[in-house]
């Protein structure tokens, strides 16, 4: 046998090397996004002006031309701007789901040069396995977090957890600025979006909660939902009574984004802060009490209205039930086919 041919023979014989993290993070970076989100807040005193708040989150690009990002990031946005590929795009919601913290973005046109991700099975997802975050937190670009899967959670086993939502929990490192971005796993697909994490609840010293990326395909990303443009605050129990509702339970208006169809049925958000007990949110707005004459206090409620919207036609009514000022109000919409 020839000297050659020995050597060839060896080459193919040796194992590839396995990528490392470096490897990986190289492949996928630039499929990572960084979001600013502006938007009306809320006046601390009475008889002072709302100041313009930014958002600053992440996101990852899943299409030439679309983002899955957090909802809690851009769902009350009146702008959107998105840093991709090394340019500046303008950006709008074009679905989400809040209370899974899911939202979707249309970028004006494609980046020049686009990265697109490709999205995992979370449910092949095991506890101990290793992953990685890549986010903007507190504003430093495609930063890198190393951790592993530590658990599965339903919204109620999580604390601080979003209704409806199906979870990971990480013991990667996440700070603000991560919000919205992608997850990997070893093999650089997107197994989830970061949500939130949770601080000194009964001595934690922060844990991290994503989204799952099957819960994203079936939710924001198959057209399924319908973006609002509202957050609220559910007032039911003790709020309930204290705000005098009708019901067993309400959504009470926070923010509205300047354009959207809740501004055009002609919700009115909150318009200052208040305490009670350990929350905090904005009174002075409208309190939903049904949506396309689904009672928000149904056991169903969420889900059946996300199915009214998902399959509402252009140009036929959006119709709403509110309380403002302690009466009763019929709102209605058409959207003009849009």
């Amino acid at each position: 046998m020839s000297r050659k041919l020995a050597a060839a023979l060896m080459l193919v014989c040796l194992p590839a090397r396995a990528e490392t993290v470096a490897d990986v993070f190289k492949r996928v970076e630039d499929s990572v996004v960084v979001i600013r989100a502006t938007a009306r807040g809320g006046a601390d005193r009475p008889g002072t002006m709302a100041a313009a708040e930014t958002e600053q989150g992440s996101g990852v690009l899943v299409d030439r031309d679309r983002v899955l990002t957090a909802a809690h990031v851009v769902q009350v946005a009146d702008s959107v701007v998105v840093d991709v590929a090394g340019e500046s795009l303008a950006a709008k919601v074009i679905t989400s789901a809040p209370s899974a913290d899911l939202a979707v973005l249309q970028l004006e046109r494609a980046p020049m040069k686009p990265a697109v991700a490709t999205l995992g099975d979370s449910a092949a997802v095991q506890i101990g396995d290793e992953i990685f975050v890549v986010g903007a937190p507190l504003g430093m670009t495609h930063t890198l977090s190393v951790g592993h899967i530590s658990g599965r959670r339903s919204a109620h086993a999580a604390l601080g957890g979003v209704a409806g939502a199906d979870l990971l929990q990480t013991d990667a490192s996440i700070n603000p600025g991560n919000s919205g971005g992608p997850m990997f796993d070893m093999s650089g697909r997107v197994i989830g979006i970061v949500s939130h994490m949770i601080y000194g609840e009964a001595g934690a010293g922060g844990l991290g909660f994503v989204v799952t990326s099957n819960l994203a395909k079936d939710l924001v990303l198959s057209g399924k939902n319908f973006w609002s443009g509202m957050d609220g605050f559910a007032l039911e129990g003790d709020l309930a009574r204290i705000f005098e509702l009708p019901q067993a339970r309400g959504i009470l208006v926070q923010r509205v984004a300047q354009g959207s169809p809740a501004e055009r049925i002609g919700l009115v958000p909150g318009t200052r802060k208040a305490s009670i007990g350990d929350e905090t949110f904005l009174v002075g707005g409208d309190v939903i009490l049904s949506v396309q004459g689904i009672d928000v206090s149904d056991a169903e409620a969420g889900k059946r209205i996300r199915e009214a919207l998902a399959v509402h036609e252009p140009g036929t009514p959006l119709r709403l039930v509110v309380l403002r000022g302690g009466r009763r109000v019929d709102l209605e919409w058409k959207d003009g086919g849009r």
